[in-house]
């Protein structure tokens, strides 16, 4: 399979990263099909979708409204299934959950698809035999795409070279930076450097050895960056 082979793309669940991964597809050209098992996730998700459409279009990302059209939302597996080529899942953190919906869709979906999984802190090989087709299967984890172009690609052991090429190929094509990973590691590259970072200042604010405000003040200046790790932590809901 080659890249230029990949033309439409099976979102499974409708949640945030499902939402932010279909339509980067859909931006690059892609016919999106969108899934979830109930109409009413379904409609937030197409409501979302287009604030975040006007979202790309305010930060001079031209016609991005137009992109809307190429995504294409499903209750029905089968429908959903129907001649996809790459599959993306992003629906919670439970691995039997994700092992039966990849066992599922492996009997809805082309032979040739490749499978990925954007789990946050799973490892591909916890449910690789369940997907069916192991050497068609690895993780593809994306960040918050407004924010940053980072996208991991992990395989597991069982991962064919092929898949890893065409998946970092269609990163490249989606306009991401892909990180790939020589091991499968929870966290990927990211997240792990990240939880050691605030781990640390939970440890410098535990011991009193400075405020918040100042270990952040401290990060921010020495690396340059807006936000420090209190900041980031309450930015994604840790505090």
């Amino acid at each position: 399979m080659h890249v230029d082979n990949i033309k439409t793309i099976l979102i499974i669940g409708s949640g945030t990263m499902g939402q932010q991964i279909g339509f980067l597809c859909a931006m690059h050209g892609y016919t999106v099909h969108m899934y979830d098992i109930k109409e009413d996730a379904l409609q937030s998700a197409q409501q979302r979708i287009a604030k975040l459409a006007e979202w790309f279009e305010k930060h001079n990302v031209n016609n991005a409204t137009g992109a809307l059209h190429l995504i294409h939302y499903f209750t029905d597996a089968s429908k959903a299934a129907q001649d996809v080529d790459f599959v993306s899942e992003s629906v919670p953190e439970d691995p039997t959950l994700k092992a039966k919906i990849f066992n599922d869709f492996n009997a809805l979906c082309p032979q040739h698809a490749i499978f990925t999984t954007n789990t946050s802190s799973l490892i591909p090989s916890q449910i690789a035999k369940e997907t069916g087709r192991p050497d068609r299967f690895l993780a593809f984890h994306f960040h918050d795409v407004r924010t940053t172009k980072i996208v991991d690609v992990m395989p597991h052991p069982q991962t064919s070279q092929e898949a890893i090429q065409v998946t970092i190929a269609f990163a490249k094509k989606l306009g991401q930076i892909p990180i790939v990973l020589k091991k499968e590691n929870n966290g990927y590259v990211f997240n792990t450097m990240l939880m050691t970072l605030i781990s640390s200042a939970l440890t410098l604010a535990a011991n009193e050895v400075a405020d918040t405000y100042d270990i952040d003040r401290s990060f921010m200046g020495v690396m340059g960056t807006p936000i420090g790790p209190f900041g980031i932590m309450d930015s994604i809901g840790l505090d």
